[in-house]
């Protein structure tokens, strides 16, 4: 039974593992446009540029990675 528990446990840790870098990848490609993008002030008000919502997300590997996270949660406290 311990060997089962085990098994489990470290399968649960590798999916948490797995989630945390799926969710470290998302963050550091959002960070990387912020910096990618151009922050020049010429002085000039003649010429706009729309601004671009930079802070867009996968959302389903956002919420696929909350939700191993809250499984691991729950197995850990068994």
């Amino acid at each position: 039974m311990e060997q089962n528990q085990h098994q489990e446990r470290r399968a649960a840790d590798q999916e948490f593992q797995e989630s945390l870098e799926q969710l470290e990848d998302i963050l550091q490609e959002d960070s990387t446009e912020d910096e990618a993008t151009p922050t020049s002030h010429n002085g000039s008000t003649s010429e706009v540029e729309p601004v671009e919502d930079l802070t867009t997300v996968d959302l389903a590997a956002l919420e696929d990675a909350v939700a191993d996270i809250e499984e691991y949660l729950e197995k850990r406290s068994k």
